[in-house]
């Protein structure tokens, strides 16, 4: 039932707006500030324990910190998933699995390749046979999960970036995606492009420079997240609540 309720909330007349959290405490705001779904950042996971991002961080350590978080809540809860911890996809079907018996209902999973601080875009057949792995493998424990299919092709700045997205997206929804994450997709041209290839809900990414809540809204995507954005914003105060207290040996 819970599942039907988290997929109902991207059928909104307003976009669904993600809290991405990153530990207990921010989860509890998350709850406290209204809300609905939260989804769990692994940028700032990966930053709080000491790691850089992009799958830097074990799978084990990731989920003990997603698992935290949904117990800690009884807010809906989507895990940002990375590439899934795992070339092989039926290990990411494995661990895909261990989420959906925490309570997890939804995943980002994308397509991207990070190698260092270089990031490329992965050939479609790896998510695609992730996608069904996963599918396949809950299918057959009677369980499922929301599949965001997370497509790289603007944050890796490909040539013809919307045509390789429509692609991806026809050939992840065969699969048994149910939804997709374009990050950085912005023009008016490009989303309405993408919303027209498919009806399964558009997930856009919020930051500076980019289209605000309402300019999106009015374009009609389905949900909004800004990964770690609010982090980073906690992260900056953090330093500078540090930097006044050595400077004036107060608390005031």
């Amino acid at each position: 039932m819970s599942l039907e309720k988290f997929k109902s909330l991207h059928k909104q007349n307003q976009p669904l707006l993600i809290a991405n959290t990153w530990d207990v405490i921010s989860s509890k705001a998350a709850e406290k500030a209204g809300f609905q779904v939260i989804g769990t950042s692994s940028h700032a996971i990966a930053n709080i324990l000491g790691y850089e991002d992009g799958e830097n961080i074990p799978f084990e350590e990731m989920f003990f910190v997603v698992e935290k978080i949904a117990k800690s809540t009884s807010l809906l809860v989507s895990a940002d998933f990375e590439s899934g911890y795992s070339d092989d996809p039926q290990q990411v079907a494995k661990n895909v699995e261990k989420l959906v018996d925490a309570g997890i209902l939804g995943i980002n999973l994308e397509d991207g390749l990070t190698n260092g601080k270089d990031r490329s875009l992965g050939d479609i057949s790896v998510l695609t046979d992730k996608i069904k792995a996963i599918k396949s493998h809950l299918q057959s424990k009677g369980k499922d999960i929301y599949i965001n299919a997370r497509i790289d092709t603007y944050t890796t700045k490909h040539l013809d970036a919307i045509n390789e997205t429509l692609k991806r997206i026809k050939a992840y929804e065969a699969a048994g995606a149910d939804g997709f994450f374009v990050p950085l997709i912005n023009t008016d041209e490009d989303i309405k492009a993408v919303l027209e290839t498919t009806q399964l809900p558009l997930n856009v990414f919020m930051k500076d420079g980019l289209k605000t809540y309402e300019e999106f809204a009015a374009l009609g995507v389905h949900r909004i997240s800004y990964g770690n954005g609010l982090h980073a914003k906690i992260t900056e105060a953090t330093n500078k609540a540090f930097d006044d207290l050595m400077k004036t040996k107060s608390l005031k």
